[in-house]
């Protein structure tokens, strides 16, 4: 059974004529009569009662016909809903997450439900490496990384910038200033994670200790963040740098201050070639909830 036959019978039932219903259906007659019997021959029945000057649908047609165009009708829909999927207005975006700063990730999937209503979000949180290779197997669409340089088979697309900021003393003399540079932090042992933990944010800032002609004097290691910031309020001086996730944590005796370099950025992994209509809605949403590096 085609399609098409179901189209031809629901003409000639609403037409009630086969002439009539080659007319709209630009064909002619006879192709409307031989894919109709066609379809009579295949369910078994007979679904017009035929006169030499009448066609009129039969009891099996009768019934039959509200079966008919509710096929048409679920075959119309699986197209729209096609051509919605290949618009990205509808379908599954499949998304490796992190914990962004504030409520950003709320926000880029309010945008996405405002852009592409019927798009389905699947947000699955995974360690780096396994992120980096569901985007390259297909599992996932794309992923949102921090501090990645670059990632084999894969494009980064910066889409976040944030700062970093130095946890310190409170009452070391750095305290009060708005603002630091490493230069100013340099002497002051800091508590860093082994690279293993995470490669690419130690990568950043030991870059960034070499770019600014810093030596680095390297103390305890960062554990948690909970026990550092124990460590430095009520241990020998040291300090430790860290990125926003939930806000900035208020800590008695230590201050929380602003790094001016280096800066966080957060990019979206995907593979090579123009992006899918998918993750173009993705980009527009995470442009409209953040500032974005040149």
């Amino acid at each position: 059974m085609e399609l098409r036959q179901l189209q031809y019978f629901v003409a000639v039932a609403e037409e009630s004529g086969f002439g009539r219903a080659a007319e709209r259906l630009h064909i002619v007659q006879s192709a409307v009569s031989q894919q109709v019997r066609r379809l009579e021959r295949e369910l078994g029945v007979a679904l017009f009662d035929r006169t030499t000057r009448h066609v009129h649908l039969s009891a099996a047609g009768e019934r039959l016909l509200p079966e008919a165009r509710a096929v048409l009708a679920a075959a119309d829909r699986t197209l729209r809903v096609a051509a919605d999927i290949r618009s990205g207005d509808d379908g599954v975006l499949r998304l490796g997450a992190v914990n962004a700063p504030g409520d950003r990730i709320y926000r880029m999937l309010g945008e996405l439900a405002t852009v592409a209503p019927r798009l389905q979000v699947r947000l699955r949180r995974l360690s780096l490496a396994d992120r980096l290779a569901a985007v390259r197997s297909g599992e996932l669409d794309a992923a949102l990384v921090r501090a990645l340089t670059a990632a084999p088979e894969l494009e980064l697309l910066p889409v976040w910038t944030d700062p970093l900021y130095a946890a310190l003393p409170a009452d070391h003399r750095l305290a009060d200033e708005p603002v630091l540079r490493l230069e100013q932090l340099a002497g002051l042992p800091v508590r860093l994670a082994p690279r293993e933990n995470n490669p690419p944010f130690h990568d950043l800032v030991m870059d960034a200790f070499r770019a600014a002609g810093v030596e680095v004097c390297l103390g305890p290691p960062f554990t948690d963040f909970q026990e550092t910031l124990v460590s430095i309020a009520s241990g020998p001086p040291s300090w430790t740098v860290f990125y926003e996730v939930s806000g900035l944590p208020a800590f008695p005796m230590v201050a929380m201050r602003p790094l001016a370099e280096p800066v966080l950025v957060t990019s979206l992994a995907v593979k090579p070639g123009p992006p899918s209509p998918h993750v173009r809605h993705l980009l527009h949403a995470l442009a409209a909830t953040g500032p974005t590096t040149e």
